[in-house]
């Protein structure tokens, strides 16, 4: 057990108690403080804290009583990172198709997390919990492209409200079923988990709100390819909206069509741009990502068999 214990000085008194433990111990986030506060971890005067908002008295004693830092069991392995942007506080990575973002329990191995360990060196922000360090956001295992990393907790927590406020622009390129009939449109249709199949999510009224543009790139007579850009962050959003309109992504094995995913395995979705404010700089970063050579390959595979087929 770590023990911290210390007096609060004159020039102290009235500050909230979660501001002055991160002010006195800047490694410390104020959510992982706040974290500690609901555990019963921080005391005054010996009783423990119960709101992050207490305000402190000239005089009264703090003690913060952590438990010991259990070692972590993911695994560090040096294998390839395409890292399109990196500074002191965080990077963006080009996640290739069919990589798993972050362990699962009892599975420490071959994600995108462990090769972020071994790159890192444990320079990463430990919000997300032990199987998560550094993730501030996920795209699913077969969908490529874009991901921030956050490399310590303030600038996780920075980037979070910015994801939460909707500021963090994404683009993504997806294939998809069909010729859509308007050049560009929004979806606007709450997303909910289905009751029935536990891993898929669903248009549900009761749902979360999710608001998804498009905008038509090609017509491949068949199919379609289009850019996609998010106004919300729900799990498989724009899977479940391209679904929803009729026009399911090639190859998605939740929600779209058995026959294309002979031609496709997973879905043909690839987040290509990234735009957000750095937190420290207060510069607008821009990261982009070209298509990969099986969306390429997909694309010139099905003008190919729509030609035939006409």
């Amino acid at each position: 057990m770590t023990k911290t214990t210390w007096m609060v000085a004159e020039a102290e008194e009235g500050e909230r108690i979660d501001k002055l433990v991160v002010k006195r111990s800047p490694n410390w986030s104020r959510a992982k403080v706040q974290q500690w506060i609901q555990q019963g971890l921080i005391f005054v005067d010996g009783k423990p804290v119960k709101k992050g908002s207490y305000r402190l008295k000239k005089g009264e004693e703090v003690t913060i009583q952590l438990p010991p830092v259990t070692e972590r069991m993911l695994e560090a392995e040096s294998l390839p990172l395409d890292i399109r942007y990196e500074d002191s506080d965080l990077l963006v990575v080009n996640k290739p198709r069919g990589l798993v973002v972050h362990p699962a329990p009892g599975n420490g191995s071959g994600t995108l997390v462990n090769r972020l360990l071994a790159y890192c060196q444990g320079q990463l922000s430990d919000l997300g919990g032990e199987e998560r360090p550094g993730i501030v956001h996920r795209i699913d295992k077969d969908t490529s492209g874009l991901l921030l990393i956050a490399k310590n907790n303030w600038i996780h927590e920075e980037l979070a409200k910015q994801f939460k406020e909707h500021t963090v622009q994404r683009k993504y390129t997806a294939i998809v079923e069909g010729r859509i009939v308007h050049p560009s449109g929004t979806i606007k249709a709450p997303i909910g988990r289905d009751p029935i199949h536990r891993k898929r999510m669903k248009v549900d009224l009761g749902g979360k709100s999710a608001i998804t543009h498009f905008r038509v790139k090609k017509y491949l007579a068949k199919h379609t390819w289009i850019d996609c850009s998010l106004e919300t962050g729900r799990t498989h959003q724009i899977r479940v909206h391209m679904q929803y309109i009729g026009h399911p992504i090639v190859g998605d094995p939740l929600y779209g069509f058995k026959s294309s995913q002979k031609r496709f395995q997973g879905q043909a979705l690839h987040a290509h741009t990234l735009r957000f404010l750095h937190p420290r700089t207060k510069e607008w970063i821009v990261v982009k990502a070209e298509l990969p050579n099986e969306l390429k390959q997909l694309i010139a595979k099905l003008s190919s068999l729509d030609e035939i087929e006409m």
